[in-house]
């Protein structure tokens, strides 16, 4: 039987009362602003009651059994109990990494995830990570410094960016998180284990007053394949453990150590997200996932199993809701952050960013594993980068040198694209390399395929620099790493004060977010046992605390 109270339906509930409800009902709102208010206040359990043929909520008061014999002030219809945001994820993923919340930014590349947001993040006990990728050392390094002086005691963690064709990179990056003690690392990317991740991680391990391993360098893997997360999931393998031993990285008793645990303490199922992605739905990888983990810590028997976490299509109270309630252990945000105040973006590419919706986004080749026709998803409203990058790998795909390409063709790439002669570009292009990978520039002198890739890149790489400087003139060739998340925010943010990218703090964004989440779990927890809320109370606005 459906008992309906309230004139105006805000209210209804389904089934039978067994208690009753003491207290004063001066504290017991009837109306919606004041349900609501009471609803919000998860800090304390909520008591949904009614009295005088009306349903109301409360925070306050007791209850008991209602044929105890006592008459109790009105009739408990059901009740929820405080909630805190810390209680949504995993407790092990807010202990292990000294946080607050289950929830991380991840990297964004050529520091787009800045000093500015991890420090801003770090200080409200919110882990996020510095986007170290396609970064020179010395700005690395110089990252390092800042981040550290300002969080001496965390929480802050580093990205690792994977380069096949490049691995040089990785070890410069290694070295520098060994050389300056940073303690948590996201390798992302990573198309196969390499050498590198392992060194970093078992140059950590060590052996406690009792026995224990201890982990001084966390690894967080974020990844979206089966065939990758086992590689991360299972511990090292032996031959990369005996190579580091015999080139004197690692000792003996690191490598014993190593081979009795994980590679990573925590997973990232990176779904449908910006930047190097496989447009994964989530709502399939991560069970696929959780699954994995189980077989294997079934098969190991680790003291501490491996923590799923998911990124991609995170930007709003429900889809963080979502994450948790199928498992994540914590939810990572990305594209949302490139329009907050701290990130490294310009405020040309913030507008941008936000007024995407869901559908601008599209897939673009990587500047970083162009040749091997890996794509990234970037936003194709306002920039024409994605199409004019496309055409790129077409010529690149049908052609064996620049001088095959018909006349017509490299005509309107000197004039559209690149806006400069190609022997330009080519100067520009080994002026770069040559401080990077020099060995790269001499093959290319004997390979014109390489040759014009590296011509191509030059393109691909300058543009997204050009979108976190704000090149101007070069507004129509930005790239800009995003996801369908950013819509999905910007529709949940329309019309409140977090519509204007001014007003976008990340840390608020974070408050919000997890706020919501908790929130719309009450709700959630409220309809299943048999309380019908209007849509009023069933939707999270963002509201300034």
């Amino acid at each position: 039987m459906v008992n309906t109270i309230n004139k105006s339906d805000r209210l209804k509930f389904t089934g039978a009362s067994t208690q009753a409800w003491y207290g004063s009902l001066d504290t017991v709102a009837f109306d919606e602003a004041g349900i609501k208010a009471k609803l919000l206040n998860l800090a304390q359990p909520c008591y949904i009651v009614r009295s005088n043929n009306q349903i109301g909520a409360t925070n306050e008061g007791y209850t008991y059994t209602a044929n105890n014999g006592k008459s109790g002030q009105a009739e408990l219809l059901t009740a929820t109990p405080p909630l805190s945001t810390s209680q949504l994820g995993d407790a092990g993923f807010l202990d292990f990494h000294q946080v607050k919340y289950a929830y991380a930014t991840g990297a964004m590349a050529h520091g787009i995830a800045s000093e500015e947001l991890v420090i801003a993040l770090g200080k409200a006990k919110i882990l996020s990570c510095f986007g170290a990728g396609g970064l020179a050392p010395s700005r690395v390094e110089s990252a390092i410094n800042q981040i550290q002086q300002a969080l001496p005691e965390g929480p802050y963690a580093f990205n690792l960016l994977h380069s096949p064709s490049e691995p040089v990179i990785e070890r410069r990056a290694v070295d520098l998180y060994l050389k300056y003690g940073v303690t948590t690392v996201e390798a992302s990317a990573f198309l196969d284990l390499t050498s590198n991740v392992v060194y970093y991680r078992a140059a950590g391990l060590s052996l406690d007053s009792h026995q224990q391993i201890l982990t001084k360098n966390k690894l967080i893997a974020k990844l979206s394949r089966r065939e990758i997360a086992i590689k991360f999931l299972q511990p090292a393998p032996t031959k990369i453990l005996k190579e580091l031993v015999a080139q004197n990285l690692i000792t003996e008793l690191q490598a014993t150590l190593a081979e009795k645990i994980p590679v990573a303490d925590d997973i990232t199922v990176e779904a449908d997200s910006g930047g190097h992605t496989d447009n994964r739905p989530l709502v399939c990888l991560l069970p696929s996932i959780l699954e994995l983990r189980d077989e294997v810590q079934k098969k190991y028997g680790y003291q501490q199993p491996v923590r799923v976490g998911v990124a991609g299509g995170i930007s709003t109270p429900q889809s963080a809701l979502a994450a948790f309630m199928m498992g994540a252990a914590y939810v990572v945000t990305g594209s949302v952050n490139q329009s907050c105040v701290e990130a490294g973006t310009s405020p040309h590419t913030k507008e941008l960013l936000a007024q995407a919706e869901m559908p601008d986004v599209m897939m673009a080749p990587a500047a970083d594993m162009f040749e091997m026709g890996v794509k990234l998803q970037v936003l194709k409203r306002g920039t024409l980068f994605p199409v004019r990058a496309q055409k790129l790998y077409e010529l690149y795909k049908n052609y064996d040198s620049i001088d095959e390409i018909p006349a017509v063709e490299r005509e309107k790439l000197e004039k559209q694209i690149f806006r400069r002669s190609l022997n330009d570009v080519w100067e520009d292009t080994v002026a770069y390399v040559s401080t990077r990978n020099p060995d790269k520039i001499h093959k290319a002198a004997n390979n014109p395929k390489l040759k014009m890739a590296l011509i191509f890149r030059w393109y691909l790489g300058l543009s997204s620099r050009w979108s976190n400087s704000g090149e101007k003139g070069r507004e129509i060739d930005y790239q800009i790493w995003c996801g369908p998340a950013m819509g999905s925010f910007n529709d949940w943010a329309r019309g409140s004060y977090l519509s204007e990218p001014s007003n976008r703090k990340v840390v608020d964004i974070a408050d919000q977010i997890m706020t919501g989440a908790a929130y719309l779990y009450r709700i959630q927890n409220l309809k299943m046992q048999g309380c019908q809320l209007s849509i009023a109370f069933s939707q999270y606005r963002p509201s300034q605390f």
